[in-house]
Parts: C-alpha cells; sequence; structure tokens
C-alpha cells in the first residue's frame, strides 16, 4: 500500500520495480547513442538509496545495473524530482548520490582497478517546465579558462509536463505511472480532467490499477467517494466492496494526519495568543473586548511580532496596531 506522506516516491519505487518497465524508461529516454550500446536483456535493480534523510521528501532514487554489447558494466541513477517547481541545484544530488555508490562499491572491493560508468537520469513532474541546465558544471563558480580541468557531467532530463499524455511511453504499465505522476502535481481542474484517459490507460495496465488508484486518493484532493466508486466499477467491478472500505480507511488516515497538523498548529496559536495576553495585561491592566478580539483573530506572525512590542510600546493601541 501506498504511504500517504510519500504517495510519489511510493509510486515512482512500484513502476521501476520491474525490469522490463526500468528498461523501457531508459531505452525510450536515455540518449540514442547510449541506448544503442545496452545489452538486450533489461536493467537489474540494486537495493538501497543514496539520497539523505532529510531530502528524500523532495527526492526518491533508483540505481539500475546493465550491461553493454561490449560486455562493460554500466549503470543508471535514475532521480524523481517531487518539488512543483524545478531545483536548479539537482546536479549536487547526482554528483552526491553517484559519489557515495562509488565509495561503497570501492569499499567492497578494495582491490578495484576501474570504476564502472554510472549516467545520470532524472524524471521531473513539476508544474513549471524543467528550464536549468543539464550540467554539473554550471553549479561551479569559475572562469571559462578552467573549465576544462573541473569536474563535469550531465544528465538526461525528462520533464513529463510537455510530453503529450500519448507519447509519454510505448509501454503500457510506464505510460500510466508517468501519466499520474505529471497529474500528481497538477491543480485540481487538470487533474479531473485528465481522469478519463487516466481511466482508459488504466484497463490496459491491471496490475497496476491498485497501486494508481492508492496513488491518486492522496495527490487529487477532487476524488471524492463518488468519483472513486465510479472508476472502480469500470476498472474492476468485482473489487468494489473491499475498495472502498479501503478508500474510507485512507481518507479517515489522511483526515486524521492532517487533523493533527492543523491540532498543532492551533495549539501553538493559542499558546501566543495566551501568552500575549498576560504580558499586556500586566503591562497595561485589564484588556477592553476589542484588543481581545483582535488578539483572537490574529495568527502566529502577528501574535509574535506584536510580542515583541509589548516592551517598547507605551500604549495598548500601539502595542496592537497592524504591521507594517
Amino acid at each position: 500500500m501506498i504511504e500517504i506522506a510519500q504517495p510519489h516516491d511510493s509510486l515512482f519505487k512500484i513502476l521501476l520495480s520491474s525490469p522490463e518497465t526500468a528498461g523501457a524508461l531508459l531505452r525510450e529516454r536515455l540518449p540514442p547513442e547510449v541506448v544503442t550500446l545496452l545489452a538486450p536483456e533489461p536493467p537489474q535493480l540494486i537495493d538501497g538509496t543514496f539520497i539523505e534523510e532529510h531530502l528524500r521528501p523532495c527526492y526518491s532514487d533508483r540505481l539500475f545495473q546493465a550491461r553493454t554489447i561490449t560486455d562493460k558494466p554500466v549503470l543508471f541513477y535514475v532521480l524523481i524530482e517531487h518539488k512543483s517547481y524545478r531545483d536548479d541545484r539537482v546536479g549536487w544530488q547526482f554528483f552526491r548520490g553517484i559519489s557515495s555508490f562509488l565509495e561503497q562499491k570501492t569499499r567492497e572491493d578494495k582491490n578495484w582497478q576501474r570504476l564502472p560508468a554510472v549516467l545520470p537520469l532524472l524524471v521531473y513532474h513539476g508544474e513549471r517546465e524543467w528550464r536549468s541546465s543539464n550540467e554539473f558544471l554550471n553549479l561551479i563558480d569559475a572562469d571559462a579558462a578552467m573549465h576544462p580541468w573541473l569536474v563535469n557531467f550531465r544528465f538526461t532530463v525528462v520533464d513529463l509536463g510537455p510530453i503529450p499524455d500519448r507519447d509519454l511511453s510505448r509501454h503500457a504499465h510506464l505510460r500510466v505511472g508517468l501519466m499520474v505522476l505529471k497529474y500528481g502535481t497538477r491543480d485540481p481542474e487538470t487533474q479531473m480532467a485528465a481522469l478519463e484517459e487516466i481511466i482508459s490507460t488504466l484497463l490496459e495496465t491491471p496490475e497496476l490499477q491498485w497501486s494508481v488508484l492508492f496513488y491518486m486518493l492522496t495527490t487529487f484532493p477532487q476524488l471524492d467517494e463518488t468519483s472513486v466508486r465510479q472508476i472502480v466499477r469500470r476498472i474492476k467491478p468485482e473489487e468494489e466492496p473491499n475498495m472502498m472500505s479501503i478508500f474510507a480507511q485512507e481518507h479517515f488516515a489522511k483526515g486524521r494526519q492532517e487533523g493533527r497538523q492543523e491540532g498543532r498548529q492551533e495549539g501553538r496559536q493559542e499558546g501566543e495568543a495566551a501568552s500575549l495576553r498576560r504580558l499586556l495585561q500586566r503591562r497595561f491592566g485589564p484588556l477592553p473586548e476589542w484588543a481581545t478580539t483582535r488578539i483572537a483573530q490574529a495568527d502566529i506572525a502577528i501574535l509574535e511580532t506584536w510580542t515583541d512590542r509589548v516592551l517598547d510600546a507605551k500604549t495598548l493601541e500601539e502595542a496592537l496596531a497592524p504591521r507594517n
């Protein structure tokens, strides 16, 4: 089941857990001169991640191993970026990930002579079009004359946004997976407009139906119970009772998670308001109704601003004046 906190990560990993699907992504999106060198066998997944824990909400990674027709090892480090906007520093993440893998490999093989080739590929499904450089050297602040002696590499960028849905892949599983990832970061109206195309593609890929539907439950906010029931009846009607039960559990869990977040926010806001009232009462005496009302309606940022003013303000009106 897809985790609510990391739906993009979970679907991406499920999608590329199949060697055939991973192979389709690499063969369709890598430069042709690289693809012509690949042996016909599908790539093999190497377990593990090379992303630091604090960056995992922003990125997911997959590392695949293959061989060339000249019998050389080659690895493909695939990143997917989950931000709604592009990150100009993604080259640094590639550098860190590839370096971590090579360090691990040299620790395991003390007698190594040559390192394997590792080719990077970025899958980007943010709402804004990718317009950043795909060269690591772009991150280095150096004069052009130094460039030939600096570390550099290029990475392939697959920006899902501009690609028409039908052209996302010739492989059915990859096409539906990339399609829902593409719309998972779009506005609700765009998501619902694409729903019919997604359902049609899902009918061709029964193995992914559950995973895709779970993903949509957490990323398509306008997908209500009625919509889910209609989708299930079209793609797998015999599973309707079970699926709707899971739908209810997922929405309960999501609502509980959101409720906890709201509760923490409300608790902090109430605490700030109570502290401010005590400080104001000590400074200016009992608070009039207009003051308590203004405090009750303020957000945390304004409450913090007013708290900072208490010691310097000459009057209650000055302490609770709107921010400039």
